[in-house]
C-alpha cells in the first residue's frame, strides 16, 4: 500500500529527533508513523511542506486555473500526482488557534482542485461532489495540541474534523476517516512520550486498506511531549 504523509511544521521532518531547541513532537509523531508503515512493508511518500517551501496562498492565477480544472504551479501538480497515487493519506500538524496551520489549509485549497481531485454534481440531492481519487481508501489526521481533548471537542466543537472530514474529504466521498489527537502536550512525562511514539508505530504497522464508513470520532488517547 502507498501511504502519503503530509507534514506541516516549520522545523521540518529533520526535527523529529529529540535535540533541545531543534525538536518538534509533531515531526516525531510523523516519523513514528513512517517507521511503522515502512516496517509493515508499505511504500511511504513524505511531503514536508516547510522543507518544500510550499506557499498556502491561492493566487489569482491559481484560482483561474482551479476553476478550469488545472494547476499552474509545478509543485501543486506534483503534489496532485502523488495524491492520486496514494492509497492512504496522513496529515501531521500542530493545532494553532484551534485549527490547522496555514500550509495544511493551503494544501486543501490549492491541491484539491475541482476536475482533478473531485467533480461537481450540480443536480445531486446528496453529496455535491464525485470522488476522483479512486485509490484513496482512508485519511488519518495526527494532531498535536495543548488544549485538553475534552475541551477541544465539546467547547470548541472540534473544528479540525469539521474542516478536514465533514467539510472536505467526507464531502468528496473518501471513506475511512480517522483522527488521532495528542492533547495537553506541555503536561506529559518522558515515559508517556515514549509510549505514545511506540503506540503510533504499532498503529501504522497495523495499517491496512480501509473500505468502511467515515469514523471521525476515533481519537488517540496517547500522551504527547512538550513542544508541538
Amino acid at each position: 500500500m502507498r501511504v502519503l504523509m503530509v507534514l506541516d511544521h516549520p522545523y521540518t521532518f529533520a526535527s523529529a529527533d529529540n535535540v533541545p531547541h531543534h525538536r518538534s513532537f509533531t515531526a516525531a509523531v510523523a516519523a513514528a508513523a513512517v517507521r511503522g508503515a515502512t516496517a509493515a512493508g508499505h511504500d511511504v511518500d513524505l511531503i514536508d511542506l516547510a522543507a518544500d517551501g510550499f506557499s498556502p496562498v491561492m493566487t489569482r492565477q491559481d484560482l483561474v486555473a482551479w476553476r478550469q480544472g488545472a494547476a499552474t504551479d509545478p509543485q501543486v501538480r506534483d503534489y496532485q500526482d502523488r495524491l492520486m497515487a496514494a492509497d492512504h493519506l496522513v496529515f501531521a500538524f500542530p493545532v494553532w488557534w484551534e485549527a490547522m496551520p496555514a500550509a495544511t489549509k493551503g494544501f486543501l485549497d490549492r491541491v484539491l482542485t475541482k476536475g482533478v481531485v473531485f467533480a461537481e454534481r450540480p443536480e445531486a440531492k446528496g453529496s455535491p461532489f464525485r470522488n476522483l481519487l479512486p485509490r484513496l481508501q482512508g485519511v488519518t489526521v495526527l494532531s498535536v495540541m495543548t488544549t485538553p481533548d475534552r475541551a477541544y471537542r465539546w467547547w470548541y466543537r472540534d473544528p479540525l474534523t469539521k474542516i478536514l472530514f465533514k467539510g472536505t474529504f467526507g464531502k468528496i466521498g473518501v471513506k475511512g476517516l480517522r483522527w488521532v489527537n495528542f492533547d495537553r502536550v506541555t503536561r506529559r512525562t518522558p515515559e508517556e512520550r515514549r509510549q505514545m511514539l511506540l503506540d503510533t508505530e504499532k498503529r501504522f504497522a497495523a495499517l491496512a486498506p480501509t473500505r468502511g464508513s467515515a469514523d471521525p470520532g476515533t481519537h488517540g488517547r496517547e500522551a504527547a511531549p512538550p513542544g508541538r
